[in-house]
């Protein structure tokens, strides 16, 4: 899995007037909780854009003033219309302990149902999985080679060895979609 380092400075103080006075200063406060703690520190926001604005997952690991942290992004808060990052939320990795975290999602072949008019659409771009950081891929790729007009690929269907879905089963990956193409070419074959 890709891993991106970042900058941090330790807070002494949280709370919500202890972080506008970190967002006034140009930088963003920042959680990391897990193992039963829970730290609070700040980035610059420049740092962290490659981890926001990217539909890649990241390990990311933290120097906080000499400090080394290994985490995985949980939520991020933007501000209802300036699109300025508010806070963000990481989870600490533990050795040993698996990690959840959305992978993206990408699709390989050429359908069968595209070949005769339909429609290939993805539905789910990421999948949560759960599994030990060095089990973890950069993304999940399905094959649609098989994929025929009106069928669907669930979650269910996938198997990758050393991952666990979080995501349901019932959740549909991608499907190819019925159209007037392929209507007419089903009618034609009869």
């Amino acid at each position: 899995m890709k891993t991106i380092s970042v900058k941090a400075v330790k807070r002494a103080d949280f709370g919500k007037k202890a972080a506008k006075a970190v967002r006034r200063e140009g930088m963003v406060p920042c959680v990391l909780c897990g193992n039963g703690d829970t730290e609070t520190f700040s980035v610059d926001p420049r740092e962290i854009k490659p981890l926001i604005y990217t539909p890649n997952s990241y390990i990311v690991e933290f120097d906080i003033e000499g400090k080394k942290e290994l985490a995985v992004m949980r939520e991020v808060q933007f501000h209802p219309i300036r699109e300025e990052i508010l806070h963000l939320d990481f989870f600490r990795i533990a050795d040993g302990k698996p990690v959840s975290i959305a992978i993206p999602v990408r699709l390989t072949g050429n359908a069968e149902g595209v070949k005769v008019g339909g429609k290939l659409a993805l539905s789910a771009r990421k999948l949560v999985v759960s599994a030990l950081v060095e089990n973890l891929p950069d993304e999940i790729v399905v094959d649609v080679t098989s994929l025929g007009v009106g069928k669907t690929i669930f979650v269910g269907d996938l198997n990758i060895e050393n991952l666990k879905f979080v995501t349901p089963a019932s959740t549909a990956v991608c499907a190819v979609r019925v159209t007037r193409a392929s209507r007419g070419a089903a009618a034609a074959e009869k």
